[in-house]
């Protein structure tokens, strides 16, 4: 059999994976969900393999990370999508990049994190299975983490060239990626370069074309490892430059990201059971976007918007383990430190400019101790660990042209204390019993969160909410307190050579759970400095964020059965129920269920597939948030590979078979005029279209 279809047929893949998951239970094969992007083959810590050529990639890793069980795509433009994992969302699910920690530039998170990893240069991306473990920071829900692209070492002292060239063509919105990685290397260093290039044109549906959803985005950069005693010495820099890319869900659509991330530490033993990891890293983010570059019709000068917002991100992680991968001791300590500042403007009025989140300051101060240990036939992970968080804002300045009610809010947020601290506990508990077929599972924990700047300083009332894109309008509250889960798992996992079946239930109790709440008891009555400038901004009923309560419980599964040597099912399924505990409502952008089902034939150089996403109704929706139901649908894709030679691989598919019309319920509204998606309707999904790919591995 060809290597490169060895490497991405994922049924004995899958089955191999979770074979040596009995076998060999270090932290990474219980407790983390790992989807494969290239065609390689998976490690023994693999969780789960999803294969590439069953999809398109996206220019938006979200919808990769979203085939999970239990996560969801948040689709907020082309390259702003949000990942939801068991009905929570935004800043509450801990993201990252190469392991890496940053803070969006966007006031409305156009550049979450997923945001900098092409799609096209994955390697990996992995999910924390439920609750993220201490080790990785404070986070409410679970941790995603793309990994990009690296050269590897080499295997003699002699340097080796390898490289992974991919190129894809999407025709539903014309769409072209190319990138790869090219590396040289010896058995103690390693150098390569990584690059990747997008484009694409506003996407078809079945009744049109979705207006502003046009996209562009370069990325670029260089790494380098050298061995040192047992471990590894490594630095990496990378600069992603995003274009013009449309944003309909939002007021305003990007004009740039500019973004420089640059990392660099040491990983591996310095004694016999002792493992060390250092890492230091910064992150800076260049950003405009304005509401008129890439939207018609044009507004009225009056109401022509810019806004210009920055963030730097330093962090520094130290942590030591003492004793084996699964007998072991960990300690280690972190911090974080994060500024934003955003501008708004009238590029046609120069006295015209405020300042909605003046020199923001966030710094984090973090320790944890992490113990993994075996008691009798169980293995048991335990971990704590404690935060200490300062927040503070500057004084906003705003311009002469700046009406007297904005100009009345400003001054009396400078008049107030606009600074806040907390110290947070989590803790962590995973129990398993690994068994030859069979291994149940269970999680314990308390996470916390603690409110974001904007949450706490937004003095302004806009449509910053970090990616809601419900049209309402927000304004913060300083007297927010952090939000508190009580976070409980169960789930077995069953492996039976030829099949794998592994379901959970959760059941997550959030106190202080952040909400947009009405303003006053008086909503529609414009009665208050917030709601008069709400009611200029286009919104008489502002809300303010407050602490509520809420709860959060379901199931999700994946499964995987080899039918016959040639022939195999496999296939995911997500159920979620949110809702408010003190006030009868239900919670904001809940996923609704959906079952993700994929027939593969399979030979020795080529394989052929179609898959089904089905997705349940939801009439479950937030009535605080003014929400939607939404209908349900099915979406049917083809898709094949193809092995060419050692080294060239083909993939190509058709998505959406049968041009369905249909609109996802975690799709933000439309905002643009220009479009044939009518002004205030949900954005649908695109329709039919074929898209080819070919990856290059030496």
């Amino acid at each position: 059999m060809h290597k490169t279809i060895a490497c991405s047929a994922f049924a004995l893949a899958v089955l191999l994976s979770h074979s040596a998951m009995a076998q060999d239970a270090d932290e990474e094969d219980i407790l983390t969900d790992v989807i494969l992007v290239l065609a390689q083959s998976p490690s023994h810590d693999t969780d789960e393999v999803e294969p590439p050529h069953q999809i398109a990639l996206p220019a938006d890793a979200v919808a990769v990370a979203a085939r999970a069980p239990g996560a969801g795509a948040i689709g907020n433009g082309a390259l702003s999508g949000q990942l939801a994992y068991r009905g929570l969302f935004g800043e509450r699910v801990l993201g990252r990049v190469n392991g890496q920690r940053f803070a969006s530039g966007g006031p409305n998170a156009m550049d979450p994190p997923l945001h900098y990893a092409p799609s096209i240069l994955l390697e990996w991306i992995e999910v924390a299975r439920g609750v993220a473990p201490v080790s990785q920071g404070p986070s409410l829900a679970g941790a995603v983490n793309a990994q990009l692209q690296q050269a590897g070492f080499g295997t003699g002292l002699s340097p080796e060239f390898h490289g992974h060239l991919t190129g894809q063509y999407r025709s539903v919105d014309d769409s072209y990626a190319v990138g790869g990685v090219l590396g040289v290397s010896t058995e103690s260093w390693r150098l390569g370069v990584i690059a990747s290039r997008e484009e694409g044109d506003d996407y078809e549906f079945d009744d049109g074309t979705a207006g502003s959803t046009s996209f562009e985005r370069n990325l670029y950069g260089v790494h380098a490892g050298m061995k040192l005693g047992e471990g590894e010495l490594f630095a990496e820099y990378r600069r992603s430059e995003t274009d013009p890319s449309g944003n309909p869900a939002f007021p305003m659509d990007i004009q740039y990201f500019n973004t420089d991330f640059l990392q660099g530490g040491y990983r591996g033993d310095i004694a016999d059971d002792i493992a060390v990891e250092l890492k230091l890293g910064h992150v800076s983010v260049s950003h405009l976007m304005d509401n008129y570059s890439l939207r018609d019709p044009d507004p009225v000068m009056a109401r022509t918007r810019g806004t210009y917002a920055d963030a730097d991100t330093f962090t520094a992680e130290g942590s030591l383990r003492f004793g084996s991968l699964t007998r072991n001791v960990s300690v280690g300590a972190d911090l974080e430190q994060a500024d934003k500042f955003v501008r708004i403007t009238n590029p046609f009025n120069a006295d015209f400019f405020l300042d909605a989140q003046p020199d923001l300051e966030s710094d984090r101060y973090g320790a944890f101790v992490q113990l993994r240990q075996g008691v009798s036939a169980a293995e048991i992970e335990f971990g704590a660990r404690i935060d200490r968080t300062e927040q503070q804002s500057g004084v906003p300045t705003l311009g002469s042209a700046i009406p007297m009610a904005p100009v009345g809010l400003a001054n009396a947020f400078a008049a107030s204390a606009r600074e806040a601290s907390d110290i947070t506990f989590d803790a962590v508990m995973r129990l398993w019993l690994p068994g030859d077929m069979v291994t149940p599972r269970l999680t314990l924990a308390r996470k916390t969160r603690v409110p974001s700047t904007l949450e706490r300083f937004a003095w302004l009332p806009t449509e910053a909410s970090y990616g809601l894109a419900d049209g309402n309008i927000y304004v913060g509250n300083p007297a927010l307190d952090p939000e508190t889960a009580w976070i409980a798992e169960a789930g077995v996992d069953v492996e039976t050579g030829a099949f794998s079946f592994r379901p959970t239930i959760f059941y997550r109790r959030v106190d202080d759970y952040i909400q947009g709440t009405p303003f006053d008891a008086t909503v529609g009555a414009i009665d208050s400095p917030v709601e008069m400038v709400a009611n200029m901004n286009g919104d008489p009923t502002p809300l303010m964020f407050r602490n509520v309560d809420a709860e959060l419980y379901g199931l999700d599964f994946d499964f995987a059965a080899e039918l016959t040597e040639h022939f195999m099912l496999e296939g995911t399924g997500s159920y979620v129920r949110a809702k408010r505990r003190d006030i009868d409502d239900n919670l904001y952008r809940i996923p609704p269920a959906s079952l993700r089902l994929a027939a593969i034939w399979q030979q020795d150089r080529w394989s052929v597939g179609a898959e089904m996403n089905a997705v349940a109704d939801q009439g479950k929706v937030s009535a605080t948030n003014s929400e939607e139901a939404s209908d349900s649908y099915a979406v049917f894709n083809l898709f094949g590979t193809f092995a060419v030679s050692e080294i060239v691989t083909l993939d190509a598919g058709v998505e959406n078979v049968f041009d369905a019309f249909y609109q996802p319920h975690l799709a933000g509204v439309n905002r643009v005029g220009a479009s044939d998606v009518p002004f205030g309707e949900k954005m649908p999904g695109v329709g039919r279209g074929v898209w080819v790919r070919a990856h290059i591995a030496f």
